[in-house]
């Protein structure tokens, strides 16, 4: 099902349906047991259907859920093309992972039904939701049959109405990084009254993602052997990474014409670059690397089967360069050093957490932004559609020659590579 399609369900049918819902839960409401919130749970499910990067985000959550409630099972509802993150990443269970299909309308009324008896079985106790305003995440958690539903609220914001059932509920803020978010989301689930935040303890943003991904020392070697081997002009040099595309939301894009100027630079200086992406993004990083015009940079574009390789690949590279997206925050998974470009999102709210490099070779993530008027201009609030046209002045304005400064900065703090 196209995007637009399902923010025009979400928005229009979508707030009826929570209207219709919190007149019946009103209705009810007085034939309902009350919630013993001096019960650890037993059941809690995480509704999290945003994209993959934003799992990475909420890793610290699922940590603060696991220590506060060590006896309940997790589980995690997800859209299916986005579930190879949580196996990866053991958020749950394999048999506490649940999907929905939102490939079609059949496909996704479909599997919401199945979702909703699996968890009316269990039963729930409570049911953490981690989108903004979505309403069908909203009806999702009243459904799921949970006495406990924690949530965000518009309070007094008009157009963002989602129910009025959500128990836990707590003001969305748009001035506080999403992670600090999602763990109030916590904290949520034992408190009374609305909002329910004024009791909660200070959150400060936390020092890692609380996940990981074990490889082997074998495993790694193996797969950089491999690298070399396909591509052996990467023998003997640092390797950076580049992923130009913008993925579902083109205007996060920082343009071509800046990666290949900071590539160029790179490749001078004797260092080698690969860009990455999906196979619909070779025809960019092949444009790029003809404006490049060097043997040491090559497109490794679908090169990469899994997420899984994706983490190897950063592994065995020094530095990646990224758009706002996915990557940069997977990137916090491994000990690779990051520059990531941030215009119609900020990085204030959004951006990576800090990761695995060690901390004496300095910050693992650099965040860039150009800090014009009209950026950020994507937020839960216009359903993140940009006014721009395509021109994101936001990141055109973030020069490339302060970007390789950076870049070879950061090289030159690391050990040369060995030829295999």
């Amino acid at each position: 099902m196209k995007l637009q399609t399902q923010r025009w369900i979400d928005r229009w049918v979508g707030q009826l349906l929570c209207g219709i819902v919190s007149l019946w839960a009103r209705l009810i409401g007085t034939r309902a047991p009350r919630v013993d919130r001096g019960r650890a749970p037993r059941h809690i499910l995480v509704i999290l259907l945003s994209e993959m990067g934003s799992v990475v985000l909420a890793g610290p959550m699922f940590a603060a859920l696991r220590q506060r409630y060590p006896g309940a099972t997790v589980h995690v509802l997800q859209l299916k093309k986005n579930q190879e993150v949580a196996r990866m990443l053991g958020l749950a269970a394999p048999e506490h992972l649940h999907a929905i299909d939102d490939s079609s309308g059949f496909s996704l009324l479909r599997d919401i039904l199945r979702a909703t008896l699996a968890m009316r079985r269990l039963p729930l106790d409570a049911v953490i939701d981690c989108e903004l305003f979505s309403r069908v995440s909203s009806l999702l958690s009243y459904l799921t049959g949970a006495p406990r539903r924690a949530g965000f609220t518009p309070h007094t914001q008009e157009g963002l109405y989602r129910g009025s059932y959500i128990n836990c509920a707590i003001p969305y803020n748009p001035y506080q990084h999403i992670s600090k978010q999602f763990l109030s989301l916590v904290d949520a689930l034992e408190s009374d009254g609305a909002p329910r935040n004024k009791a909660a303890p200070i959150r400060e943003l936390p020092a890692e993602t609380g996940l990981a991904v074990p490889f082997t020392s074998e495993e790694l070697q193996a797969y950089r052997a491999q690298v070399l081997a396909d591509h052996p002009v990467l023998a003997g040099r640092k390797l950076v990474l580049m992923y130009p595309g913008g993925g579902i939301l083109p205007e996060r894009a920082w343009p071509a014409a800046h990666y290949a100027r900071v590539a160029r630079g790179l490749c001078d200086q004797g260092h080698a670059v690969a860009f990455i992406g999906l196979k619909d993004d070779t025809a960019l990083a092949n444009e790029i690397r003809a404006q490049v015009g060097s043997e040491l940079c090559v497109a490794l574009t679908g090169y990469t089967r899994s997420l899984r390789e994706l983490l190897m690949l950063f592994h065995a590279s020094d530095l990646l360069l990224t758009n706002d997206g996915g990557p940069g925050h997977f990137a916090s998974l491994t000990p690779i050093r990051v520059l990531m470009f941030f215009g119609p999102e900020t990085g204030r709210l959004y951006g990576p957490l800090p990761g695995l490099r060690p901390a004496h070779r300095g910050p693992q993530a650099t965040v860039y932004e150009s800090g014009i008027a009209c950026s950020p201009c994507l937020s839960a609030y216009n359903h993140r559609l940009t006014f721009c046209d395509g021109d994101n002045q936001c990141l055109k304005r973030i020069a490339p020659d302060p970007v390789l400064a950076d870049a070879l900065q950061a090289l030159r703090e690391l050990p040369e590579p060995t030829a295999a």
